[in-house]
This record gives structure tokens, C-alpha cells and sequence, in this order.
């Protein structure tokens, strides 16, 4: 059925009634003059002749096992970082088991629309499966914290693509109309993973260990590649020359960037938690980070032949709004999802109980991104949606700062859910806003940067969070204990290893350090909380634009 012996990804699936083209200059015209929106540009190909549902269900469903494994990868680890920390005796392990993977997220997705539009989306997504399955295999065997911190990184550049590849291909292959509801699809996909996740980890963490959760992705990862290397295939410009493929990929760009991330968080997450604020790590990375920022607009703007994140395009109002959303929104949710499961320990619960404490959250993902689908195919409009999204996110996080010891599980079973519900939508409402306010031959690269922003909102708030739960923890503790004998080791066991609870002297020092970590929880709640307005303000410039109902985008709503 397919012809594998060209260097493009062209088959019968997209052109079954012709030959396979080469190059750009090779191929016939498309159905419509070419514009500005509609031809064959240097970056990569647009694709006007939709496929059928069968096909798409072909392409599409391939990439669904990988989308799922990402997932799951994610919430996995959120009820795993207590004891892997606890293995280590670093409770503070957990910021940067988190921001490690997502700041390898942050590297790889704002790239991953330039290098797939190069060498193909079928060859990217193989890469990132084996990056992703590598990097499971390095952390299920690490026998030290930089090892697994390796491996998390490893992973993160897989992770990323396999979340971040299928939507370039649903951009390439479906219109705008009804992009919401494949979307949607892959919402239900990852809120499948992510429900999977915590379950999975907490059962396999209380039976096996910990170790094995990353072993058993490894197999499950392998089968990802052979669905995706015989399956997927998509036509690409073909660019024989490696010089000429290289020049266009932004790599200062994204080392300039990765660099910023990563300096920021060391000074977060070492401030007031490792080492003073007025300490010289904290006082040169955080202004470097600053520096690195400024620097990285200067050579996006200035430098880069493709920027890895177009910042012109930022001066669309609906393209920073939709950016800044995505980026708040995932500080937040990401936040949640890393600290609810502490949360629900802190109240006696298993790590297996708070995994299946977290499976509403993702049957709330997968509702909301299908529905969000749903009501946009139906209605071609977004943005009343949008206000109603942004409340029903706000409205649970709030409630949720009342959060205490003797909060019935009932409660924030329900909160959870309708966060869950609500970021999903979030997510299918912003990238479709970014796809209709840009023109077509931007949609990879715009679809990167919403992807950069989730990855860097999501590192970022983890370690603000951290920052807050350490630095309240820290004081807390020292307020209950600092008179008592051996406070000083006792807090510092507190703080590296929630488990340390169960072996304090009495009663009364366990009642005292579990309020010490509620009232952690409950500054980081309010953190979430904060994150998510400021997100909900930025969605409100928003602009409604028009949702073609071909790929040609040659028709009106």
C-alpha cells in the first residue's frame, strides 16, 4: 500500500490517485491557487485533500498508544515521588523529578513542529518513542538522584513529542471545524493515561516498588514505535541536504531558552530550601535567568533564520492570550496534580488510594476535551465557552484552599474533577484559538509554542509551588519543634521524607508536624489558585475568529 522507498512520508493514504511526489516543485497543483494560507512553503507542506474518517482513524489511532504512555508517565510519578524521595532521603527530590521532566518537555516541543516539518512527523514520533522508552529504562535501574533526574530528562524529550507530534498531525489532516472533536479524542487519551497513572503507580509502588513502574512502560513504549513506523504516513518537504535542513532548526534558540528555565528554577528551588536567599547561587541564577529571557527575544527576533518560537507572532493579541492561558493554566493544574496526591496522604491515605483518588481528574480531562470538541464543531465559536471554562477551573481551587485533615474524600474528589474537566477544555479552546488566529503554514510552529508554554507553566509552577510548600513547611516545623531536643534533626528528617511521620516520638509531635504540612498544602493551594487567575484574566483577550470547515479554509463558518 505504501511506497517506503522515498525519503518523504507520501502514501495512498493522502494521494490515492496519483503518484508519489518528491520534492514541492515535483507536485501538481493544489485545487486552489496558491496564497499566502495555501501552498507549499519551506517549512513543510499543507496538506489540502482530507482524508476519511477510516483513514484518519488509521493515521490518528496509531499515535493514541503513545499519547496514553505519556500520560500516564505523568501521574505515575506524582504518586511515586514520596518514595522515591523517601528512597534518596530528599523530599526535595520531588521539585526536580517534576521540573526535570518538564523542563526536557520545554526543550523538545517548541522544536519538535521545525524538525518533524523537516524530516517528517512518522520519523518523529519513532525518535520520541525511543527517547521515551530510554529514558523509563534509566530510572527504573538509577541507584542514585542525579541518574534519575538523567532519566526523568530523558523521558521529558520523549513525553513531550509524543503528546505534541499527534496534534500536528490532526492541524495537518483536519479542518479547523472539526479539529475540536479529534482533539477532543486525544484528550480522552491522555485523561485514559493520566487516570491509569496513579493507580498504576500507587498499586505497583505498595506491591513491587516503584522501579518497576518505570520497567513495565518499557515494552508497552516498544509497541508504541512498530504501531506509529507502520502506520503513520505523511507527506513531507523533502530536503536532501543536511546543512540546509540543520540551518533551519533554531538551536541557539532553544538552548538560550532551556538555559533561562533551568537557572530560574535552581534559584527557586534552591532559595530559603537548600541554601539562603541572600546565598550567591540564588543571587546569580535568578538574574542571569532574567538576562537569558531578554536574551533569547533578542535572538528570536534578530537571529534565527526560523525561530523556535516566532515572537512576532506574540503581537497577535489572541496568540499572547492563548499563550499566557496555556502557560498559567499548566502552572496550576500541574501544580495540583503533584500535590494532591501528598495531600491525600498527609490524611492516611495509601499511595494506590490517592492514585485512584486522582481517576476523576482524568474523567474530567477526558469529558471536557471531548465536549469543548463537541461545542465548537456545532457552533463554530469559542470564546463564551472559554469564560464558562474559566470559572469552573477558578470556583474548585478556590474551595479547595479550605482544604484540612478532616476534609471528607468526597470533596475534593469533586473539585478534582471539574479541574480536570476544565483544563482539558481549556486546552482544546486555546490551541484552537491559536490555530484560527494564525495563518495555516504557522499552525506546526504555533502548536509548538502552546506546547512550550505547558511545558515551561509547568515546570515553572511546580517550583514555585515547591518553593512555597518547603518554605512554609520549614517554618512551620520549626514553630512546632525548635524548643524540643534534636529539633534540628528530627525537622530535617520532616522535610526530606513524609513517611517520617509514622516514627515521631508521640502523638503529639505527629499532630503537630501533620498541621506543619496541611498548612504547607494549604499555601500552595492558594498559590494554585493565584496562578489560575491571573491565567483566567489573560484568557479574556481571547479575540473569536473564524473556524473554516476545510483545510483550504476557502469557506465561511
Amino acid at each position: 500500500m505504501y511506497d517506503s522507498g522515498k525519503d518523504v512520508d507520501a502514501t495512498s493514504l493522502l494521494r490515492s490517485d496519483r503518484s508519489d511526489y518528491g520534492t514541492a516543485s515535483e507536485r501538481p497543483p493544489a485545487s486552489h491557487p496558491p496564497d499566502d494560507d495555501n501552498d507549499v512553503q519551506a517549512q513543510g507542506v499543507v496538506i489540502t485533500e482530507e482524508l476519511s474518517t477510516t483513514q484518519l482513524t488509521v493515521v490518528l489511532g496509531s499515535t493514541y498508544l503513545g499519547i496514553i504512555l505519556a500520560a500516564l508517565d505523568g501521574t505515575m510519578v506524582a504518586t511515586l515521588t514520596a518514595s522515591i524521595s523517601a528512597s534518596y532521603n530528599s523530599l526535595t527530590l520531588l521539585a526536580w523529578l517534576a521540573s526535570a521532566y518538564f523542563i526536557a518537555n520545554s526543550v523538545l516541543q517548541p522544536l519538535a513542529g521545525k524538525l518533524t516539518d523537516i524530516y517528517g512527523r512518522r520519523a518523529g514520533l519513532v525518535f520520541c518513542n525511543i527517547l521515551f522508552c530510554a529514558g523509563n529504562l534509566i530510572c527504573g535501574l538509577a541507584r542514585s538522584e542525579a541518574v534519575i533526574i538523567l532519566g526523568r530528562v530523558v523521558a521529558g524529550l520523549g513525553g513531550g513529542g509524543l503528546n505534541a507530534i499527534p496534534l500536528f498531525i490532526t492541524n495537518d489532516l483536519v479542518p479547523l471545524r472539526r479539529r475540536g472533536v479529534w482533539q477532543g479524542i486525544n484528550n480522552i487519551c491522555f485523561g485514559v493515561g493520566s487516570g491509569l497513572g496513579g493507580i498504576y503507580g500507587g498499586w505497583l509502588n505498595d506491591t513491587i516498588g516503584w522501579r518497576a513502574a518505570f520497567l513495565i512502560l518499557v515494552p508497552f513504549t516498544l509497541l508504541s514505535t512498530v504501531l506509529v513506523a507502520a502506520f503513520v504516513r505523511m507527506p513531507t518537504t523533502e530536503v536532501k541536504d543536511v546543512e540546509e535542513k540543520w540551518s533551519r532548526v533554531d538551536v541557539l534558540g532553544s538552548l538560550v531558552l532551556v538555559s533561562a528555565i533551568i537557572l530560574l528554577l535552581v534559584g527557586l528551588n534552591s532559595g530559603g530550601n537548600t541554601v539562603p536567599w541572600n546565598h550567591p547561587l540564588v543571587l546569580a541564577s535568578l538574574p542571569i535567568s532574567l538576562f537569558l529571557f531578554a536574551a533569547f527575544v533578542y535572538v528570536e527576533t534578530h537571529l534565527a533564520i526560523e525561530p523556535v518560537i516566532p515572537v512576532r507572532l506574540l503581537l497577535n493579541q489572541t496568540v499572547l492570550a492563548a499563550c499566557l492561558t496555556s502557560w498559567f493554566f499548566s502552572m496550576a493544574q500541574l501544580a495540583l496534580t503533584f500535590y494532591a496526591p501528598i495531600f491525600f496522604q498527609i490524611q492516611g491515605k495509601s499511595a494506590k488510594v490517592a492514585g485512584l483518588l486522582l481517576i476523576p481528574t482524568s474523567v474530567g480531562a477526558a469529558v471536557g476535551g471531548i465536549a469543548s470538541g463537541v461545542i465548537i464543531r456545532a457552533s463554530g465559536r469559542y470564546y463564551l465557552l472559554n469564560i464558562v471554562v474559566q470559572i469552573t477551573f477558578l470556583l474548585p481551587l478556590g474551595l479547595a484552599t479550605r482544604f484540612n485533615l478532616k476534609t471528607p474524600v468526597i470533596l475534593p474528589v469533586i473539585y478534582f474533577f471539574f479541574t480536570g474537566l476544565s483544563y482539558a477544555g481549556k486546552l482544546t479552546i486555546t490551541v484552537t484559538a491559536l490555530i484560527a488566529a494564525v495563518k495555516q503554514k504557522h499552525q506546526a510552529v504555533i502548536t509548538s509554542a502552546s506546547y512550550a508554554c505547558r511545558g515551561t507553566g509547568s515546570a515553572i509552577g511546580i517550583a514555585v509551588c515547591s518553593l512555597v510548600f518547603q518554605n512554609t513547611l520549614k517554618r512551620r516545623l520549626w514553630e512546632e519543634f525548635g524548643g524540643e531536643d534534636e529539633a534540628a534533626s528530627i525537622i530535617s528528617r520532616l522535610r526530606d521524607n513524609l513517611k517520617e511521620i509514622k516514627y515521631l516520638p508521640n502523638d503529639g509531635w505527629m499532630a503537630g508536624a501533620e498541621d506543619a504540612y496541611m498548612d504547607a498544602l494549604t499555601d500552595v493551594f492558594w498559590t494554585i489558585f493565584g496562578l489560575a487567575a491571573v491565567g483566567t484574566l489573560a484568557s479574556l483577550f481571547m479575540r473569536e475568529h473564524t473556524l473554516h470547515k476545510s483545510l483550504a479554509r476557502r469557506d465561511s463558518q
